[in-house]
């Protein structure tokens, strides 16, 4: 998983405008001649240049095209040029994931997984190392704090801070604090470190690449909550994309970084930058968990209205979906997992 927004490039930016004026197509793709693939802005694009282009040179070998990379300013942005097939294939984030598939006729085929070994990652608040914040002085609600959020469909920028922190508290931010500011994880975490923001939303990914590249940054911030463990990132194709384009994009995926030898550890190093391990087949179940991360949201939200009709209504939409991820679970042969 990795942290996740940044100015588009111009050409970017127009890619996107252009989304506004059209309307998606129907028909069944051709064989593409380019294939764009989205990445999650996570930081500045200059750097996400530096760090993707590898891995996609070696995409593009693989699959017998050229691969044209598409740098979302935020995750709309994803969203939108897949919807309009602007995009082919991308990497997301779960809850950016999830609008791909509802809206945006999108389908998950991989996933990525950590190189730590833990199988997923965790939301996290930050404050300044030097400051005297502690999580009951951001729970106060009493607008003395500035608090810096991600991506309204980042999932550990806000999903999940809100599923796990905030709503069982009655709190929303715009309410609670004296400024919000909605930046990716990388700005959030300078802007904290630098006493620019008291509070702010990040991930504990993005936390350990930082302090690979350097220590002096996240030296100046600490942890004051952490969420459960989140699932790992999908990665997402148009489902109308060419079937001989899929299968290339699968072993591709399936294969980057495996076994031994010079050039999978030279893949390896490259998704060690990324804090990716490599990737593993999956489907749209792996959205699951965001899913009833979504609900749960939804139901406490209701409960804390008082609407009988809306309690109901979010509760019964909670359980049907906590039900399909156990009986998941339980095909699996797996424990079920406590439920937010």
């Amino acid at each position: 998983m990795i942290a996740r927004r940044q100015l588009l490039s111009s050409g970017a930016a127009a890619l996107t405008l252009a989304a506004c004026s059209q309307k998606p197509a129907t028909n069944p793709s051709a064989p593409p001649k380019v294939l764009n693939f989205s990445i999650l802005a996570t930081e500045n694009s200059t750097s996400l240049e530096s760090f993707w282009r590898p891995i996609l040179d070696d995409m593009q070998k693989s699959i017998g095209v050229p691969v044209k990379p598409f740098y979302g300013s935020n995750y709309t942005a994803l969203i939108e040029a897949m919807r309009f097939k602007q995009t082919d294939a991308g990497w997301f984030s779960n809850l950016s994931g999830l609008e791909a598939v509802r809206r945006a006729g999108g389908e998950v085929f991989a996933r990525t997984f950590d190189p730590s070994g833990e199988d997923g990652y965790r939301s996290i608040l930050i404050v300044p190392a030097k400051s005297k914040t502690t999580l009951d002085d951001v729970l106060k609600c009493d607008k003395t704090l500035t608090m810096g959020m991600g991506d309204a469909k980042s999932t550990s920028g806000t999903l999940a801070p809100m599923t796990y922190l905030f709503a069982p508290h009655d709190i929303r931010p715009e309410n609670c604090f004296k400024t919000v500011r909605n930046g990716n994880h990388q700005a959030n975490l300078f802007a904290v470190s630098n006493g620019v923001l008291d509070v702010a939303t990040n991930n504990s990914t993005a936390i350990r690449l930082q302090r690979e590249r350097d220590p002096s940054v996240t030296d100046k911030v600490r942890v004051i909550w952490e969420s459960p463990l989140l699932p790992e990132d999908p990665i997402i194709w148009r489902k109308d994309l060419d079937p001989a384009m899929k299968e290339k994009l699968r072993q591709f995926f399936l294969t980057y970084a495996e076994g031994e030898g010079a050039e999978a550890q030279r893949q390896r190093d490259l998704l060690a930058k990324l804090s990716i391990g490599g990737f593993r087949p999956s489907d749209d179940n792996h959205l699951l968990p965001v899913r009833e991360m979504e609900a749960t949201d939804n139901y406490i939200e209701a409960k804390n209205s008082g609407d009988k009709a809306k309690i109901a209504e979010t509760e019964a939409a909670l359980n049907a979906i906590r039900a399909q991820r156990e009986a998941l679970a339980a095909k699996a042969g797996q424990a079920p997992a406590t439920a937010p």
